[in-house]
């Protein structure tokens, strides 16, 4: 228990840059572009599909040197990790010196290469911090997941709370997430390690057992909500809600309802068991979805109580399924690196089906992002999406996780 306590709040830390690379990213950097420069949204959601397309060869490769890397594991991450804070300063702080859109897949293609090369990695080496115990890996993905949320709050927020008051508050954040990136990388640097055993794991024999494969549909199909309502949060908010200004407050609410409802999800997985916590955390989420269908303009408090109870969700589904799966990994490939390749192609893939699916479908619909009053059938296209779809999507869900033997 000592050993597995040391050092516990580096993985916090660096979990939390890589949340703030993630998710939030999804969620500003569309609108951002959209609003800025014009870029038309199906345009942007073709280039993030494109993107998603290239990860299905990327991050297995990826993953097959994580697992090949000796003793030089801790420069290469730590260089990666400088591409990473490079990456999002080209995002969101540098003026595209050629057409945006390009500029746009250039910049976000190398921010997600080297987020997912450090996933795999940070992911892949909780396996062996964790060690074989059931208790261990639950223990750190608490850590880590908690590190994770509130990294996405902070990530979330501080481009609205930077409003007025920096000239330019994209490049301000982005700028400061470099620093925060860096800083992160120095007390992780410890951390990294070569592989642990001689053999590296194949792609064939994790796809071909049967557990992880039932857990990797399961976090497919479980995180595309997310992606869903990530996606289409700030539109959301912005025209449905016709609350600007809110996004950041109530993006704030969902996550630090995450944060603080992950250790408690941790506690009743150890008590009750992770399956029919998970289950509880499913219901709980379509219950939220559905009241959102019934909201109007104005009605931001009672969709703040949404934010709440749908972020205290996520903090189940970020902590147990990849502890589940770490837990597997542990059994089946201990060097980590192959099988979070295929995690976070999983998890990213959501992203990539929400970005080339949803918004184009949004615009076609008539709706412009910015637009001062949106066609009536633009509003419940965007209503539709955001809170129906998930709904039917978290159905899918429940029942592949109630037909799956996790107790195996």
């Amino acid at each position: 228990m000592t050993a597995m306590s040391e050092r516990l709040p580096a993985f916090t830390g660096f979990a939390a840059v890589l949340s703030g690379a993630g998710l939030p990213i999804y969620i500003y950097a569309p609108k951002y572009y959209a609003d800025t420069f014009g870029v038309s949204l199906a345009a942007l959601g073709a280039v993030l599909f494109g993107l998603r397309m290239f990860d299905v060869i990327q991050d297995p490769v990826l993953g097959w040197i994580s697992e090949r890397m000796g003793d030089t594991k801790k420069l290469i991450v730590t260089l990666t990790a400088a591409v990473l804070a490079l990456s999002m300063i080209g995002l969101f702080a540098v003026a595209p010196p050629i057409a945006p859109i390009w500029w746009f897949g250039l910049t976000i293609t190398g921010l997600f290469t080297a987020f997912s090369f450090l996933t795999i990695n940070f992911y892949a080496q909780g396996i062996s911090k964790a060690g074989d115990g059931h208790e261990g890996h639950v223990r750190l993905a608490a850590w880590r997941e908690s590190g994770a949320l509130l990294g996405v709050c902070i990530a979330a927020v501080i481009p609205t709370l930077l409003i007025g008051v920096v000239p330019d508050p994209f490049a301000s954040f982005a700028y400061g997430f470099a620093a925060a990136t860096m800083i992160a990388a120095f007390f992780m640097w410890p951390e990294w390690k070569g592989r642990t055993t001689t053999e590296p794991s194949r792609i064939g024999e994790i796809t071909a057992d049967p557990i992880a494969r039932r857990l990797l549909i399961l976090a497919l199909v479980n995180a595309t909500p997310l992606a869903v309502s990530s996606t289409l949060f700030l539109f959301y908010v912005e025209s449905r809600l016709g609350a600007p200004g809110w996004e950041g407050g109530l993006l704030v609410l969902f996550f630090l309802a995450a944060a603080v409802s992950s250790p408690v999800w941790s506690a009743l997985a150890g008590r009750y068991g992770g399956k029919p916590v998970l289950l509880t955390a499913m219901v709980l989420a379509i219950a939220s979805f559905g009241y959102t269908l019934t909201l109007t303009t104005g009605d931001v408090i009672p969709f703040a109580v949404v934010c709440v109870l749908s972020g205290a969700t996520i903090g189940a589904d970020l902590t147990l399924l990849p502890a589940m799966f770490a837990k597997r990994m542990a059994v089946i490939s201990p060097n980590g690196g192959q099988g979070f390749g295929l995690w976070t192609l999983v998890n990213k893939f959501t992203l990539a089906f929400a970005a080339v699916v949803l918004l184009p479908l949004l615009e076609r619909s008539g709706f412009q992002a910015g637009a001062a009053t949106p066609p009536a059938a633009a509003l419940t296209m965007l209503t539709v999406l955001y809170a129906l779809v998930p709904s039917l999507l978290k159905l899918v869900a429940i029942g592949l996780l109630a037909a799956t033997k996790l107790e195996d």
